[in-house]
C-alpha cells in the first residue's frame, strides 16, 4: 500500500543527484524528528560518505533553489519546504508496516465498541477518532455523511393536529427526529397508511434510495394510496433527509495532543486557527470529495490543504466503505506538516479498512 501520488510536484528525483537526495533525506529526516532547523556542519557529520560543511552547503543552496528547502531566518539551518515534503512523502519515503500487536489492538477496539448492546456506528466511529489519536500522537479525524447512513424503521406520530413528529431509526440503533407540519383535516389513518408504505420499503436502505424509487414508481403510489396519504409520504420523506443527506458530520478526538511541544507563539497561533475551523466543520465537504476521489490513503500538506491551509498542518486520510462497497467517509490523522508520515499512513490505512469490514458485517 501505497500513498497518492496523482498529485504533481515541482521537482522529481530524477533532478537532482545521489549526493543531493542524501543531503536532502537528512534534512527531512531531522525535521520530522525534532522541528528543527539542520545545519551544514550537522549534516556532514550524519552522511555515511565523508563530506565538509562547504560541499555540503554548496548542495543545500542547489536544493534552496528548486525551492526544495530554505532558511527560516539568517543564518540557520535549513527545512524542507512544503514542496520538498511532497517530493519526499511522494517519491522517497519508505512506508512501514503496522506491527502485530497494533493490528491486534485496532481490531479489538474497533469491532468491540460496534459489537456492545446500545452502541451505534457513530460511536465505532467516535472510537476510531479516539484510537487513531492515541497511536499516532495526533489528532484522530472521521468525517461521515449519513446521506448513506442505512434506516430500518420510520414511524409518522401525531403531536397535534397540525404537526406530527417523524422518528427514524437506524441499522445501528441510533435515533433521528423531524418536525412534520400537517394539512388540516388529514385522518389518523393516513400517518399509520404512510409509515406502512415506506417502512415496506426502507429496511436496509438510505432515504435517497427510497427517494428515487418512490420517484421512479410514482404510479404504484397513487394507485396504493390516496392523494392526502401520497402527499404526506413525499414531505415526510423530503423532511427526514433534511440535515441528513449529504451534511457531513465531523468527529475529532485527542486536539490536546497537537498542543504538546508548542513553543513559538506563530506556532500556538496556528494551532487556535486548527481548532477554529474544526469547530466550525470548515470545508469538510472538500475534504469528504478529495479523498473519495482516491484508492488508498492521501496526505494533504500545508497549503494543499484547503481544509487547515492556515493551520501549518498536514492531513493523512483514507476512505470506508460500506457493504455495498460505497464511501461513506474518511477517517484520518491531522497535525504538524512533521508528522511521522511513514508510520502513520500504513496506521489509517488499516484502520480504514477495519471499519468498512465492521460495515460490511
Amino acid at each position: 500500500m501505497t500513498p497518492d501520488l496523482s498529485r504533481p510536484h515541482t521537482s522529481r528525483p530524477g533532478d537532482i543527484d545521489e549526493r543531493s537526495r542524501e543531503i536532502f533525506r537528512r534534512i527531512v529526516d531531522g525535521y520530522l524528528m525534532t522541528g528543527e532547523p539542520i545545519g551544514s556542519r550537522q549534516v556532514s557529520r550524519l552522511l555515511a560518505v565523508p563530506l565538509s560543511p562547504a560541499s555540503v552547503r554548496n548542495t543545500m543552496q542547489d536544493l534552496e533553489d528548486l525551492g526544495l528547502i530554505y532558511a527560516p531566518h539568517t543564518s540557520a539551518g535549513r527545512l524542507p519546504t512544503e514542496t520538498g515534503l511532497r517530493l519526499f512523502v511522494d517519491a522517497m519515503m519508505e512506508i512501514g508496516d503496522v506491527s502485530i500487536d497494533e493490528k491486534a489492538r485496532i481490531e479489538a477496539e474497533v469491532q468491540a465498541s460496534g459489537g456492545r448492546q446500545g452502541r451505534t456506528f457513530e460511536d465505532t466511529l467516535t472510537e476510531a477518532s479516539r484510537l487513531l489519536s492515541g497511536l499516532t500522537g495526533g489528532a484522530g479525524l472521521v468525517a461521515a455523511t449519513k446521506g448513506g447512513k442505512r434506516w430500518k424503521h420510520i414511524e409518522f406520530v401525531r403531536l397535534d393536529p397540525t404537526q406530527a413528529l417523524i422518528v427514524l431509526v437506524g441499522d445501528d440503533g441510533s435515533l433521528e427526529n423531524r418536525l412534520l407540519p400537517l394539512p388540516p383535516g388529514l385522518p389518523a389513518s393516513a400517518l399509520f397508511e404512510a409509515s406502512n408504505f415506506l417502512n415496506a420499503r426502507l429496511r436496509g436502505r438510505s432515504l435517497s434510495e427510497v427517494r428515487s424509487e418512490i420517484e421512479a414508481q410514482r404510479a404504484e403510489m397513487e394507485s396504493e394510496l390516496d392523494t392526502l396519504t401520497a402527499r404526506l409520504v413525499e414531505s415526510g420523506l423530503a423532511s427526514a433527509a433534511e440535515g441528513i443527506d449529504g451534511v457531513p458530520q465531523l468527529i475529532v478526538r485527542g486536539q490536546a495532543n497537537l498542543l504538546e511541544n508548542v513553543t513559538a507563539t506563530d506556532d500556538l497561533d496556528r494551532i487556535r486557527r486548527l481548532f477554529a475551523d474544526l469547530e466550525s466543520k470548515k470545508d469538510v465537504i472538500d475534504l469528504l470529495a478529495r479523498a473519495e476521489n482516491a484508492d488508498g490513503v492521501r496526505i494533504f500538506i500545508g497549503s494543499e490543504n484547503k481544509l487547515f491551509s492556515l493551520s501549518g498542518s498536514a492531513t493523512i486520510a483514507a476512505p470506508f466503505r460500506d457493504g455495498q462497497q460505497r464511501i461513506v467517509g474518511v477517517l484520518g490523522v491531522i497535525g504538524p506538516t512533521r508528522l511521522n508520515y511513514a508510520r502513520i499512513v500504513p496506521l489509517v490505512d488499516y484502520t480504514a479498512r477495519v471499519v468498512s469490514r465492521l460495515l460490511e458485517r
